[in-house]
């Protein structure tokens, strides 16, 4: 058992290392703010924001800083723009393979961002460029990484659903598998014996895998600091939610494990009850099933123009009654947190960076055709084997001498 948790403490070393370069200079808009961190200001949510099971819901109302209002709708705006610029980076055929966006759901991954601190772990599904982006990882090392630049986030190895940044564990391309995963990161949590928690993400596509039970079994059972989550977007892939799921209230899913429905597409309500999750978890109760219902304006993917199976009327409607941005933005404005001008002066500092960070990434080179880059990522530097034996022996790697052995059996 202690080889395999120093074997991810390695892994996890080597990780922030490599992730560091990138996610050095990830969210300069949010230095434009201008209100001090003393300057609190108070929150009332509507009744609908919460809903539980077997589970007292969080406070509708509190505090936080004008600072944090002011970060989480920066956060969002720029993610937005990052969002666009990938969809026309694609359609321009600079992107290719899979890019599943986040238009509409920016809520969520910035709610539980400001909810939670740096020694926490996250860990979703493909749709994973905002939550890269908020953990860390700079615009331009997201769009590198799905253009296949060597200055991407994964090296241009991973593209779009493989994503990585400190504390961050992915962008996971199989469906439903960071679910277990997000398990086991919450059990190395508990196994330290420190008070940080595991975000473990995935879709309502997801959430019919048996992998998804059986992890929700594990964790209570260990009583492990997992917050498993289902971003309820209303349909997967091209299937609505009542279509594939006999049961579609998600958050109370875990039986045995009490749960908390969530607004979505409220920033303030994801971030009060991420809040209440992390401190759930972190204070010794074991896990907590959260579902945010929320929206995307796009289709699955960028090969799904996702108007086939619900109607423009609909999309349309959700942009304008349940918008996350517009929504905060009624805040700032309402609570004097921020003037007309000055958003809009924000909107476009983001519009200029994310610009900038495209033209960056477009850039840069991608991986040089070397041998020895397929090989660089098999093992944390300075834990390599002799030789990686390959499929035939010709194939077999010596790192030592970053070739192929050539050795026949």
């Amino acid at each position: 058992m202690s080889r395999l948790i120093n074997t991810s403490r390695a892994v996890a070393a080597g990780l922030t290392a490599r992730c560091h370069n990138i996610a050095s200079t990830a969210r300069p808009i949010r230095a434009l703010a201008t209100s001090s961190g003393d300057d609190l200001v108070e929150i009332e949510l509507p009744p609908t924001s919460f809903e539980g099971y077997n589970l007292e819901v969080p406070e509708l109302s509190f505090e936080t800083e004008k600072e944090t209002l002011l970060n989480m709708y920066k956060d969002m705006i720029v993610i937005r723009r990052m969002e666009m610029a990938a969809d026309a980076l694609y359609k321009a055929k600079k992107i290719r393979g899979f890019c599943h966006l986040s238009v509409g759901q920016e809520a969520v991954a910035v709610g539980v961002e400001n909810a939670i601190d740096k020694k926490d772990t996250v860990i979703t599904s493909y749709r994973c460029h905002g939550f890269a982006h908020v953990r860390g990882a700079s615009v331009k090392s997201i769009l590198a990484e799905l253009m296949g630049r060597r200055s991407g986030a994964s090296y241009g190895k991973g593209g779009s659903m493989h994503i990585f940044a400190p504390g961050f564990y992915g962008g996971n391309g199989i469906v439903g598998a960071q679910v277990p995963m997000g398990a086991g990161l919450a059990f190395a949590h508990k196994y330290r014996g420190d008070k940080n928690v595991t975000f473990a993400l995935y879709g309502d596509g997801a959430s019919n895998q048996g992998q998804v039970f059986e992890a929700y079994n594990m964790a209570k059972l260990w009583n492990l600091p997992c917050v498993f989550v289902c971003e309820n977007n209303k349909y997967g892939m091209g299937t609505a939610a009542a279509r594939s799921s006999a049961m579609t209230e998600y958050y109370k899913r875990g039986q045995y494990i009490p749960g908390l429905k969530i607004n979505g597409m409220d920033v303030l309500a994801c971030y009060q009850g991420s809040k209440f999750a992390k401190d759930w978890a972190a204070q010794g109760n074991g896990p907590l099933v959260l579902e945010f219902e929320t929206y995307r304006y796009g289709g699955h993917s960028m090969s799904d123009p996702g108007t086939t199976y619900r109607t423009r009327e609909e999309v349309q409607h959700m942009r304008s009654r349940s918008d996350p941005i517009a929504g905060l933005k009624a805040v700032l404005l309402e609570k004097n947190v921020a003037t007309e001008d000055e958003i809009k002066a924000w909107d476009k500092k983001a519009r200029k960076y994310v610009d900038e960070q495209v033209a960056e990434a477009e850039a840069d080179a991608p991986p040089e055709a070397k041998m020895d880059i397929l090989f660089e990522d098999v093992y944390v530097p300075g834990s390599e084997i002799p030789v990686l034996r390959g499929r035939i022996s010709d194939d077999s790697w010596d790192f030592a001498k970053k070739d192929f052995l050539n050795k026949v059996y």
